[in-house]
């Protein structure tokens, strides 16, 4: 007799059973429905998307998932966690009365297609655009019911001609600190021609001055702006970096390589002039407590005073926030990068200069020289480390301390940096660690000003270190002109600040941690620049007419890249190769000239930076956005003073970096009245991750973790023993699951449900490949409640269902509505499996209004079974829109409660009661009851505790 394949067998026994390759069938028809009948489609208030007059009507929500970029590997199952997500909730908004707009487009510049470039040969656009296709292949398998009218990717010349545009914006805009908005350029240059405004840094008036000069004055206040500054160098990319692109460890956030400090033009946006606005309105945004605190301290707020000290005829300024430890400054410290620096370095050392403070060095110029070489070869973070030994070299200048007239060695050290602050510190070592120990180190005064309140008295030749204190009463700092002698440091900041404003040696301030930020890149693959220079090198912006300025065919895609550890090297760009597209002849309003095109392009931020307005009006070749549309989608409203996105979802990472940039160019286009929104964004949530398994062999190489074996607690590949981390899935790792293994085997709505019920949306999860079969089971379960496995025929019936299940529903939709409203979708799906269970257990034919019921429940979660279901229980209609069930709350009330009885605090009985009982009777129902009877044998009762419904509680005499 042969043997039986017994999954075949049960497929003949039972031809219409929910299977892998029922599931496939089910939902490619259906996926082809949706697009077919444009199910997703959300209907504008007017223009070409607008649409079914009655949906647009409805309250709307506007539902975003970060940007996906079109990796060559595809995804795997941790990527799709929040597009699922937002999916279930887009679906359980649009059956709750809600106009949806749910779309994904893709951010597709950047360095990865460029780096494959690079190797291959092949275009960006080419492996981009092939990367967005198998994307869009594997993402539609997930039944995401996107409006794919509103898909776009950031590499479109259609989309990045509106980027460029709003660089021209920004380009041509200023920060009116008196409005305390962005106002057009040509409103600041009216102010400087009618003699309005002084012109800074002139005593000739505008009309005098040269085209240069004018632009140089621009140039000091256009909120895009190029400069000669220190920046973040990566010699192993071959680009420049913005400081959030700077990981902690003072490497390159992309390929860890080194990074250091350069001098170089680059573009800059003045996002710094943002800072208190971004501070503020981080208030009414719902977000994430721990990402509005990392922009807190990455903006970094402080207030303080800025001080002049005298040196040769000039100041240098400090920005402090202990203006009064003044007294207690007894030497300065310059970073390495300050412009002063050569400035305040005379020919000779002065007489009597310590030898420690020479470096060993025979001049001044010899020691800065050197040490300001050896600090740019440091990354900011190694500066900044706390080291034993504390490094700096005597300029040779001395600068007067405004408050006593003391003179004060000016130093250089790598411990300050230019870009903080102001790039200067007045050092007072008895009451800061660095000071301190630098001062120890150079052999510096150390003057006590702030009075110690641990006994350690007041002479620091006895201290081991600073003592450092914002509670204590300052002391030695009274000179011929103020005195803070006796002061607390609250009073005595207030009482110098004021005197240094009076004296006009300084002024109460405030300073910020946020730098400009960095726009420029050293690559090919971005959006070019806008931008042309004229033969004196002053920057035009292009006319809109000449937008998109689409990037140019280049034969070699590298940026030149040098030794990663070489820090005396400078950038080249793949677009400077391109003489003809670089040189060109071009009429900007004032006849035909020659000028040479700008050869960096923007960062692969841009992009995202204001995509989620595209997404509302994606085909308007005209302007940004109709003002209509986006004040529809995205206008202030009550409880979003700032308007906004109503749910953004992705991942905790880009912090500092996409969502500040995003906030910064939100504003600017506010301030100009291009937009009713000033944030992008008004709700965020944190996705976790979908970790794995990996498994590495002794070398510390990963190995296939499909492969490895596991016996008597260990872990084995191909007879070796290996080690076991949970940690990040990845094509690298070899632990990366894809989602079309997990559609193969079991269909998309088990992939769905699985990733839904693995644990809370916000909290990391490991990936087990085993338990997906839980929710392909359910799925079963549920299709077997409605479905004959053998004949194909409905089983439901159209009796009422008995108390027992009208219960269980109600309850069931109750949970689970809110529990979709408040994205708890893990416990959304325990409660319809609770249900569907109680349906299994109860046998028989289930009840038509049940079943119609779970159906709609489960259809935001598994939608393609939903919608068969459907049309299987004789409905014309999707599902998609069709109501969410309401619960009748007369079958939310338990007709009984259980009641504990305790005796000496033991559980002697348990009562079924009714929830309103009141006290009095359930005390005599609980000493009636014959097991508490018994086990009081007799005794007597001192006292008798209720609690009713729930509790009982006898204390026997």
């Amino acid at each position: 007799m042969s043997e039986t394949n017994p999954a075949a067998a049960a497929e003949v026994a039972a031809p219409h059973r929910y299977t892998a390759a029922l599931a496939a069938e089910i939902e490619a028809r259906w996926q082809d429905f949706w697009d077919a009948e444009g199910t997703y489609a959300a209907p504008n208030p007017t223009g070409d998307l607008a649409g079914d007059p009655e949906l647009a009507a409805k309250p709307k929500k506007y539902i975003m998932d970060m940007f996906p970029y079109p990796s060559g590997a595809g995804l795997h199952v941790g990527h799709p966690l929040g597009y699922i997500a937002t999916d279930v909730f887009a679906r359980f908004q649009r059956m709750t009365g809600h106009n949806v707009l749910h779309t994904l487009g893709f951010d597709a510049f950047g360095l990865p297609a460029e780096q494959y470039a690079v190797q291959t040969g092949t275009h960006p656009r080419v492996s981009t655009e092939a990367n967005i296709k198998n994307m869009q292949s594997q993402l539609r398998r997930l039944g995401l019911g996107h409006d794919k009218r509103r898909s776009f990717a950031t590499i479109d010349p259609d989309y990045y001609k509106w980027t460029q545009w709003i660089f021209l914006q920004i380009f041509n805009s200023w920060y009116d600190d008196e409005a305390g908005k962005a106002r057009p350029i040509s409103e600041l240059v009216a102010q400087f021609e009618s003699g309005e405004r002084a012109v800074p840094g002139h005593t000739r008036a505008w009309s005098e001055l040269s085209a240069a000069e004018r632009a140089d004055v621009l140039g000091e206040y256009r909120l895009a702006y190029a400069s000669a500054a220190p920046v973040n160098w990566s010699p192993g990319l071959g680009t420049v970096l913005a400081n959030e692109e700077v990981t902690a460890e003072g490497r390159s956030e992309r390929g860890n390589f080194p990074v250091f400090k350069a001098k170089l033009r680059q573009w800059n946006m003045r996002i710094t002039a943002y800072a208190d606005r971004l501070l503020d309105d981080l208030e009414e945004l719902d977000w994430p407590e721990a990402i509005k605190l990392q922009q807190r301290n990455w903006i970094g707020r402080s207030e303080g005073a800025r001080v002049d000290f005298p040196i040769d005829g000039e100041n240098i300024t400090v920005f402090t926030t202990r203006p009064d430890t003044l007294f207690g400054a007894t030497y300065m410290v310059l970073a390495p990068e300050h412009p002063l620096v050569e400035k305040f370095t005379p020919g000779a050392w002065p007489e009597g200069t310590h030898e420690v403070w020479t470096g060993g060095h025979a001049t001044p110029a010899e020691a800065v020289a050197a040490y300001c070489a050896q600090a740019a070869s440091k990354s900011d973070v190694e500066r900044q480390a706390e080291a034993k030994d504390k490094t700096g070299v005597f300029t040779g200048s001395y600068a007067t301390n405004p408050v006593n007239g003391e003179k004060v060695p000016v130093f250089i050290a790598d411990y300050v940096l230019m870009g903080y602050g102001t790039g200067a510190i007045m050092a007072v070592p008895a009451h800061d660690s660095r000071d301190f120990a630098f001062a120890r180190a150079f052999e510096l005064p150390i003057v006590c000003v702030v009075e110690p309140t641990d006994g350690r008295g007041t002479d620091p030749s006895t201290w081991d270190d600073a003592f450092v204190s914002y509670d204590a009463k300052i002391v030695n700092s009274s000179g011929d002109h103020v005195s803070l002698d006796g002061l607390g440091v609250v009073e005595a900041k207030a009482r110098v600040t004021e005197w240094l404003e009076t004296e006009g040696r300084g002024e109460g301030t405030v300073n910020f941690r946020l730098r400009d930020w960095l726009f420029s890149r050293q690559r090919y693959w971005g959006e070019p620049f806008p931008i042309v220079y004229d033969e004196e090198g002053i920057a035009h912006a292009l006319p809109e007419s000449m937008l998109p300025l689409e990037l140019p065919e280049v034969e070699d895609y590298s940026p030149r890249t040098f030794d990663p550890d070489d820090a005396d090297t400078q950038p080249e760009t793949p677009l400077s190769r391109n003489e003809d597209w670089v040189n060109v002849t071009l009429d900007l309003g004032d006849g035909p000239k020659r000028y040479r095109r700008e050869t960096n392009t923007m960062p692969n931020w841009a992009g995202s930076c204001w995509y989620e307005l595209r997404y509302l009006d994606p085909h308007n070749d005209e302007r940004l956005v109709d003002p209509e549309i986006e004040r529809y989608w995205m206008g202030p409203r009550p409880g979003m003073p700032h308007g906004g996105v109503d749910l953004y979802v992705g991942g905790a990472e880009h912090a500092v970096l996409h969502l500040l940039y995003a906030r910064f160019w939100s504003k600017v286009l506010h301030d100009l009245g291009h937009v009713s929104s000033a944030e992008p964004f008004h709700k965020l949530y944190n996705q976790g991750m979908i970790q794995a398994y990996v498994y590495r062999d002794a070398r510390g190489i990963a190995v296939p973790a499909a492969e490895v074996e596991e016996r008597d607690g260990a872990y084995w590949y191909q007879g070796e023993k290996v080690s076991r981390l949970l940690g990040k899935m990845g094509k690298s790792l070899k632990n990366a699951v894809t989602p079309d293994e997990i559609c193969a085997e079991y269909g998309a709505d088990t992939l769905r449900l699985y990733e839904m019920a693995m644990g809370p949306l916000d909290v990391s999860r490991p990936w087990d490949t085993r338990a997906v079969v839980g929710q392909f089971r359910l799925l079963q379960r549920l299709w077997r409640n409605v479905v004959d496995e053998t004949t194909g025929e409905v089983t439901v019936v159209d009796t009422e269902p008995g108390e027992e299940t009208l219960r269980a529903l109600h309850k069931a939709i109750d949970g689970v509505r809110g529990d979709l409203e408040n994205m708890r979708f893990n416990t959304a799906i325990a409660k319809v499996t609770e249900l569907n269970n109680h349906l299994t257990k109860a046998g028989g034919a289930v009840s038509r209004s049940v079943a119609e019921a779970l159906v709609l429940m489960v259809a935001p979660l598994a939608p393609h079974i939903a919608e068969e279901l459907w049309r299987k229980l004789g409905h014309e209609d999707s599902v998609v829109h069709h109501d969410f069930p309401v619960a009748d709350p007369a079958y939310l009330v338990d007709d009984t409660v259980t009641c504990v009885v305790q005796i000496k605090g033991k559980v002697k009985a348990r009562l079924e009661v009714a929830p309103s009982i009141s006290d009095e009777d359930l005390e005599k129902a609980a000493l009636a009851d014959e097991k508490v009877v018994a086990a009081l044998g007799g005794a007597g009762i001192r006292k008798v505790i209720v609690r009713a419904p729930k509790l009982v509680n006898i204390v026997p005499a």
